[in-house]
């Protein structure tokens, strides 16, 4: 569903109550890209990323195509930059009940201050029940970058909010792809290298592999369903031969 037309920002369920919402842009050098913010609808609706502030009317308009604004009780995101949390404050004004939820280091060193509200900092594997969801956080420190940086599970439906990992290029025109990710992804890695390659890398992925991941709700570019573990696995191996 085409949300507004003019940028061409769109709504797409990739799995029960989950939903992408999807806005192609065009970087400086003219390259296609894509930003992605999701809704999970429920009791106590939750968006994890908020977009950068210049785009919150589109997303703004997208979440009104599926419920009432004033409904959202938690905006959430994975690590301080503005892509990820831009129109915190925006959408904290739009829904007078929302929160912000991050782990407790980007509360600690960010969201405290910057935040018109105060933040529901998760703890390590703390999980939030939304009603028929329930989202689990893990720190994931440095990966892919930033000290404050961690992931969401969904348990109900296998899907990973899993940020910039899997970053694609192209406008994200396929909502959800069972395609490969990995090599476009990796491809588009190379030449800026905007992982930290941290010693635990390895570690994190590995963990968050054990979850079992069916959807992978990506940042930029398309969602993807399948094996998750697999492709967690393969992408650990990438980084350690990089």
């Amino acid at each position: 569903m085409i949300t507004d037309p003019s940028a061409g920002t769109n709504v797409h369920e990739i799995a029960a109550g989950i939903y992408r919402i999807n806005t192609p842009v065009n970087l400086p050098d003219g390259t296609a890209f894509s930003f992605n913010q999701y809704l999970v609808v429920d009791d106590r609706p939750l968006l994890f990323h908020t977009g950068p502030r210049r785009m919150f009317p589109l997303v703004r308009r997208a979440v009104e195509t599926l419920m009432p604004v004033g409904r959202l009780r938690f905006v959430a995101f994975s690590h301080f930059e503005a892509d990820e949390c831009g129109s915190l404050n925006d959408w904290l004004a739009a829904a007078p009940e929302a929160e912000p939820a991050c782990g407790s280091i980007g509360a600690m060193v960010s969201v405290n201050d910057i935040a018109d509200r105060a933040p529901h900092a998760l703890a390590d594997g703390e999980t939030l029940a939304l009603g028929r969801h329930t989202l689990r956080w893990f720190d994931t420190p440095h990966l892919p970058h930033g000290w404050d940086s961690g992931l969401m599970m969904d348990e109900r439906t296998g899907t990973f909010f899993c940020g910039d990992l899997f970053t694609q290029p192209g406008g994200g025109a396929v909502a959800l792809t069972e395609a490969d990710i990995l090599g476009p992804s990796e491809a588009f890695r190379a030449p800026m290298d905007y992982f930290a390659h941290a010693p635990h890398t390895g570690a994190l992925l590995e963990r968050l592999a054990a979850q079992s991941p069916t959807t992978l709700a990506c940042m930029h570019g398309s969602a993807w369903r399948g094996d998750g573990a697999a492709l967690l696995r393969e992408l650990a191996r990438s980084l350690s031969a990089s």
